[in-house]
């Protein structure tokens, strides 16, 4: 049966439909993205969406298998998700939460829930992707985000701080003259144009001529710098270079600042809830495509 699979973030929703057992590099039957704004007004807008995506599943909603969710939305949106199920005649939500060791991966925080579970999920769907190899996963949204997992699947930790985006709004909101000379209280929405036209210029420097292109370069420069520090700590401690990892919406703005490869993966968490799906299979059971 089909298993609806809710990666549900800050700002946005993604949603896979799975409509088999899972494997390694599998294409996900059909997926998209939801602004959650639109969401978090009514548990009737939570039922809508779910009984469109029950009938874009080809099935009647009631046939729709389970639903598997990551949620770092707060509590509300929890209680709203679960309630929209009921309303919508769909299985009880099943919720991911941080574990000390689950799907082939050790929890590096000495309390589990400490870790955040989009965090959590994400680095389970990132060792089974990627089998045998050292990772360092980089999300890039709201927040910034750096883990560190080595190829037996023993976290190794991580770090957080404002994504590059909360950078600049952080600096608007509490730095009057920076935010008058770069353009205003106005100037906030203007920053995710500066931020998509970055991801063509290859060629910025850390040295702008103009308040707001010099916030746009410091948010930018700051997230590819820490990046670089990461990988050579990594290389420091496991003696080898980790693969990168790359993902959120503001990813594309950091990476032609980045020297080395990468692999740009948005979708670990909806690949991680996928091996979550199979459990209590495990999920080194799971058929693979590839090795």
């Amino acid at each position: 049966m089909t298993q609806l699979l809710l990666d549900v973030g800050n700002s946005r929703l993604k949603w896979a439909l799975l409509r088999r057992d899972y494997t390694r590099g599998q294409r996900l039957a059909s997926q998209g993205v939801v602004e959650l704004g639109s969401l978090k007004r009514s548990a009737a807008a939570w039922a809508q969406l779910l009984e469109r995506l029950g009938t874009r599943a080809g099935t009647r909603a009631g046939a729709v298998g389970a639903i598997h969710v990551c949620n770092v939305a707060g509590p509300a949106v929890e209680r709203q998700i679960r309630a929209a199920a009921v309303r919508a005649g769909l299985s009880t939500p099943r919720f991911a939460r941080s574990r000390m060791a689950e799907g082939g991966v050790s929890n590096g925080y000495r309390e589990a829930w400490r870790l955040g579970v989009d965090r959590w999920v994400a680095l389970i769907g990132a060792h089974y992707e990627h089998p045998g190899k050292d990772l360092c996963l980089v999300g890039l949204g709201t927040a910034m985000t750096v883990d560190l997992l080595d190829a037996t699947g023993r976290h190794h930790g991580g770090c957080l701080l404002p994504g590059p985006r909360l950078m600049v709004e952080s600096l608007l909101e509490h730095t009057a003259g920076i935010r008058r000379r770069a353009g205003g209280r106005a100037a906030a929405p203007g920053f995710d144009l500066a931020f998509g036209a970055a991801t063509r210029a290859r060629d910025v420097g850390l040295y702008a001529h103009d308040t707001h292109a010099a916030l746009v370069a410091g948010a930018r420069q700051a997230c590819a710098s820490l990046i670089g520090e990461a990988l050579r700590a990594a290389r420091l401690q496991l003696g080898r270079r980790p693969r990168l990892l790359l993902s959120g919406g503001a990813a594309a703005a950091i990476t032609p600042l980045l020297p080395g490869r990468y692999w740009r993966q948005d979708d670990l968490i909806l690949r991680g809830l996928a091996v979550l799906a199979a459990t209590p299979k495990s999920p080194d059971r799971i058929k693979s495509r590839r090795a």
